[in-house]
């Protein structure tokens, strides 16, 4: 299949952030691989050590303004009402196609009419919109003059972000769950192509042990602590792998049967998931891809029943969906696993994680960018 690597399209890829291998930072990779001629735009590009493979030797990054900011490295989401001024600087008037790959603000670049924009949504911005009341709580904004400021400047972001959905030619959504936060946000469909899963990296035909395991941050809306609660009621073995904010929190409320681990190395983290009895995620996640890989891990899952969960795990199959996120919907779930978790088969379960492959996304996207090219320039209707 032609790649758009294979026409003379010159590319630009942009992103948010780039500090860490996680979900959105793995798409990047993937796009590169499509793309390896493309040049990439990042607001900062703090990558850690064990992440700067994530961009390809000669790939040209270029940052903003905000890279060389007064403690930037370390504190860059501070400079969020500085974001949409910077992602406006970038200068992508010598590019064909540009493909933001969007959480926050990427979507905003300007473009020209010539130049087709594609964009790889991960989420609309979540705590400028739905998670705003949580995200107040979390930082401790309720009230007061500096929650005042704040929700001023979460209400201009509202707006930039509504009136920039305008500059995106086409919408790809991660998920549909996304794709129906796309459209109750800016009215706009989005095409489904689910993110990249490195299924290969797992071993499925591992022997079963008896812990469970969740892998997140610990950030409150990944509600690690119900996990928590609900193993401290149930008294079996639990091994945590993950670090944040409200890490000391949950080890401070945890039984001796849980156990924390806090940044493995890979080869650990996927050990682990090879070997679990259950993986537990009770989060509503926009896609959700450590319960992907779980599975690749031949793992059953345990999950919140909303969001990306709902797409990736076929209930009473490859895993077992509570309805209400609480401490008892979850006890029973793990109760009901437990009695049938015969049932759940290692290949069953692994098959359907290769859905979600690597391959399969650039296969898709590929697809996808071809046919929006082709249209774009014989001035077709691209919705």
């Amino acid at each position: 299949m032609t790649s758009p690597a294979e026409l003379p399209i010159s590319t630009a890829i942009v992103h948010e952030w780039l500090v860490s291998r996680a979900g959105s930072e793995k798409v990047v990779e993937q796009l590169l691989r499509l793309c390896p001629q493309a040049d990439v735009f990042s607001l900062v590009e703090f990558l850690e050590p064990e992440a700067v493979s994530l961009i390809p030797p000669g790939t040209k990054v270029q940052t903003s303004f905000i890279q060389s900011l007064p403690w930037a490295r370390r504190h860059f989401r501070q400079y969020l009402p500085l974001m949409p001024l910077a992602i406006e600087q970038f200068d992508l008037s010598a590019y064909d196609l540009i493909i933001s790959s969007n959480h926050a603000v990427a979507k905003g670049v300007l473009t020209r009419p010539h130049q087709l924009h594609v964009s790889y949504v991960h989420t609309p911005i979540r705590y400028a919109w739905d998670l705003q009341q949580q995200y107040l709580q979390q930082a401790g904004l309720t009230s007061g003059v500096k929650s005042a400021l704040t929700r001023l400047i979460l209400h201009y972001l509202r707006l930039w972000d509504l009136a920039t959905a305008h500059r995106v030619d086409c919408f790809v959504a991660n998920s549909r769950y996304v794709a129906r936060r796309i459209w109750k946000t800016y009215r706009r469909p989005a095409t489904v192509i689910y993110p990249p899963v490195a299924i290969d990296r797992f071993r499925w035909q591992q022997p079963r042990e008896d812990f469970y395991l969740t892998v997140s941050r610990c950030v409150p809306y990944k509600r690690v602590d119900l996990t928590v609660e609900a193993f401290n009621r149930l008294g079996l073995p639990l091994v945590v792998i993950g670090d944040g904010p409200a890490l000391a929190s949950l080890q401070k409320t945890a039984q001796s049967n849980i156990t924390f681990l806090r940044n493995p190395p890979d080869a650990v983290l996927s050990s682990y998931m090879e070997r679990c009895r259950g993986f537990v995620f009770p989060a509503e996640e926009d896609f959700g891809i450590t319960v992907v890989e779980a599975q690749a891990a031949g793992a059953p899952v345990i999950a919140y029943g909303k969001g990306g969960c709902a797409e990736t795990v076929v209930d009473g199959k490859t895993g077992v969906l509570f309805g209400q996120q609480t401490v008892d919907h979850l006890v029973q779930a793990v109760q009901y696993f437990d009695g049938h978790r015969h049932q759940f088969v290692a290949e069953t379960i692994r098959y359907q994680a290769e859905t979600f492959s690597e391959l399969r996304f650039q296969q898709e996207l590929t697809a996808y960018l071809m046919q929006k090219w082709l249209k774009f320039q014989q001035g077709d209707e691209l919705e």
